[in-house]
């Protein structure tokens, strides 16, 4: 996909109106089929549930009790699921910039707390590429303080930059959970690697994204990414599907893995399949690493795998790793598939020392054993003691 996008082309202009309009009339067109728990649907207003564009349901993969961010959150419908998903313990921020979309999702929010019990959702005013900007805030201060002049402008320039360092819209590292549903491909082309780059910022360390969005099988070619009715229509701004999962590694997170991918395409443009994915990455692998006498055992079935970090673990053998990536490989996702190897003597964390990255990746037995164990023991082949 090309790069950059001609500047006569106002992406933000042509996904502002279009999304505006459907804010107040459904428009089939915007959105992909959709199967979501009909439980969940019961306590949305019928309004939100008919101006709802998406391609994917991300709430699906949502857990009790998490502090969940949507972006591009529209009329509510995601958050709105997400809340009784998460429940009363959970928290959903829903955040969007356009202010017909902000008026149906807010305005409805007592009638759904109503429905479902607990009021666990907000909605705030920004662009999801920028999640540390509150623009309700920022029109506030544009309107007790608009700007004349130049030395206005360094004033508002000075007060955004405080506003972000001080009273971020989304703090770092507080949330568990970020999701979207089918908006990421609305962003311009150069603002998207920071978008990436925000998702992973306001994560905590070990949470989670959970994307469902619209990829190609190929490049979008120029004459397509400059047509605004495309663009706006999830079609000229969508990833390379491969691209899409790049974009996540480059951003820093890990695990990245497909969640659901249709066989069928959701609509075919001169020849190039355009379809809805579902990916789930997860954050904590930057750190530094210490030696704790840890190993791991890879399950299979390949033969060998590579990890984000270029660790390649062999089936069945003893791989040394640092206690960082200890503690990535026995949590999602890769718990399922790995045997987690304990050193007979736990390592004090105060006493650990820096892990030699460049070491051989085999891990001897007696290196979590020790040297001197010579234990002789019958053990035992049955819960209840009892060997064939």
């Amino acid at each position: 996909m090309d790069s950059q996008i001609p500047m006569t082309l106002d992406v933000e202009g042509a996904v502002r109106d279009r999304y505006a309009a459907a804010a107040s009339a459904a428009e089939a067109a915007l959105c992909c089929p959709v199967d979501y728990d009909p439980r969940y649907l019961r306590a949305i207003p019928a309004e939100i549930l008919e101006r709802d564009y998406g391609c994917g349901d991300p709430s699906r993969h949502l857990r009790p009790g998490e502090i969940v961010l949507d972006l591009g959150s529209g009329g509510g419908k995601a958050a709105y699921i997400a809340s009784q998903v998460v429940g009363p313990t959970g928290r959903v921020i829903g955040v969007d910039v356009n202010d017909a979309m902000l008026d149906l999702a807010r305005r409805h929010r007592r009638e759904v707390a109503h429905q479902i019990g607990w009021d666990n959702v907000e909605f705030k005013k920004g662009r999801i590429q920028d999640l540390a900007l509150d623009l309700d805030a920022l029109e506030r201060r544009l309107r007790e303080r608009p700007v004349a002049d130049v030395a206005e402008l360094a004033a508002l320039e000075t007060w955004t930059a405080e506003q972000r360092r001080e009273r971020p819209l989304i703090a770092d590292g507080s949330v568990d959970v970020v999701i979207s549903n089918c908006v990421l491909n609305l962003v311009r082309s150069e603002d998207k690697r920071r978008l990436f780059q925000e998702m992973h910022r306001v994560l905590r360390r070990g949470g989670r994204a959970v994307i469902s969005d619209i990829v190609s099988d190929e490049d979008v070619p120029r004459r397509m990414q400059e047509d605004p009715e495309l663009w706006s229509g999830c079609i000229s701004g969508a990833f390379r599907e491969d691209e899409f999962l790049r974009a996540f590694e480059d951003a820093g997170f890990h695990g990245m893995r497909i969640l659901e991918r249709p066989a069928q395409p959701w609509r075919t443009v001169e020849g190039i399949e355009f379809r809805s994915l579902t990916v789930e990455a997860f954050t904590g692998k930057l750190g530094p690493c210490f030696e704790h006498n840890q190993a791991v055992v890879y399950l299979g079935p390949w033969k060998t795998v590579t990890d984000d970090d270029g660790h390649v673990l062999e089936r069945g053998a003893r791989a040394a790793v640092c206690a960082k990536t200890y503690g990535i490989y026995t949590s999602e996702p890769y718990a399922g598939s790995i045997a987690a190897v304990d050193p007979l003597t736990a390592v004090d964390p105060a006493n650990a020392q820096p892990f030699p990255c460049d070491r051989d990746r085999a891990r001897h037995p007696r290196e979590t054993k020790g040297l001197d164990y010579t234990v002789t023991d019958e053990g035992s082949c049955a819960p209840d003691g009892a060997c064939c």
